[in-house]
């Protein structure tokens, strides 16, 4: 797939999930296949501002390869200021969130509320691309809500800006992540633009991908929390796509592995005070099935070092 000048090796995409898609999951998802990846979403305003705490999530190391760093704002002239801030950047593309439904981002009129202005959508992607000489991309749902289903007009709205290409999440921004995801919408925003559609939604083994390919047309997957506790999703579609197999799980050994080595990349970059505390939601997820996990979930909010999380994953067995 190719977005703009930059070339990515599949089309495969892990999608920007605040508190989650952080480096070192990035760089393990990156090692079982993951062709593009995007930071969590960043304020524009933040930067402006010199918030120190936004540093830490626009990271990035050689090793995690193309990938996207993702901004949200309202403001044009901010968004178009801060986009060329990184124009001699180590990151690939600048992509923008028109996707977030967290109350406190939409209330401050970002994220998925842009949708319900067209107009000022339309401002803020041609400023961008006037000022960013890296490619611009955009994510953004299916409307903001039943009586507002606007994608395929966002669609062409980013076009006609200049955008590289969209990502497509087939949900409403009232529906959340609840209900499922409408892939007609995607299929009629692939119709609707010639620039690359990456299909978001529902994605959680190599069937489902090859399922959303199948029925949209679209470039490109995007998988979201279908990787939470599951980097290996990546080469699960890589395998399903080219053999029609479905590769059995990992083992329990393969689990506890990969929790610890992501553990240990979270404490090199933030310290084990809050390395800990942020691993405790990815044990939950990293262990949903397995034996013990619901005493695993209960126990891992009173882990406070690395020995602690050792013991506890013994529980796996």
């Amino acid at each position: 797939m190719k977005i703009g000048n930059v070339e990515i090796e599949n089309n495969l995409c892990l999608g920007p999930m605040a508190g989650v898609t952080d480096l070192p999951f990035r760089l393990l998802c990156k090692e079982q296949g993951c062709g593009l990846s995007c930071t969590e979403m960043v304020s524009a305003k933040a930067i402006l501002y010199n918030n120190k705490n936004t540093y830490e999530l626009l990271k990035t190391v050689p090793e995690e390869g193309v990938h996207a760093l993702q901004l949200f704002g309202s403001d044009p002239d901010i968004m178009a200021d801060i986009a060329s801030r990184f124009n001699d950047s180590e990151h690939d593309i600048i992509d923008v969130n028109m996707g977030c439904p967290v109350p406190k981002i939409v209330n401050n009129h970002e994220g998925s509320a842009l949708m319900k202005e067209p107009k000022l959508v339309e401002e803020i992607l041609t400023k961008m691309v006037k000022k960013c000489t890296k490619p611009v991309t955009v994510k953004f749902r299916k409307g903001f809500d039943e009586d507002s289903i606007n994608a395929v007009e966002i669609a062409k709205i980013a076009e006609g800006a200049g955008v590289a290409a969209v990502a497509v999440h087939g949900r409403t921004r009232s529906q959340y992540y609840s209900g499922k995801a409408d892939w007609d919408i995607i299929r009629d925003v692939k119709k609707a633009v010639k620039i690359p559609v990456i299909g978001n939604g529902d994605v959680f083994s190599g069937k489902d991908a090859k399922a959303l390919y199948e029925h949209t047309g679209c470039d490109g997957i995007m998988v979201g929390r279908g990787a939470k506790g599951n980097p290996w999703i990546f080469r699960e579609i890589i395998h399903y796509l080219e053999s029609g197999e479905v590769l059995p799980r990992p083992s329990v050994e393969e689990i506890k592995e990969m929790i610890l080595r992501q553990l240990d990349m979270m404490i090199e970059q933030k310290g084990e005070f809050t390395a800990i505390r942020e691993m405790r939601k990815h044990i939950s997820w990293y262990t949903a099935g397995c034996h013990n996990s619901t005493k695993i979930r209960k126990a891992v909010n009173e882990t406070v070092d690395k020995e602690e999380i050792i013991k506890l994953l013994d529980l796996m067995k």
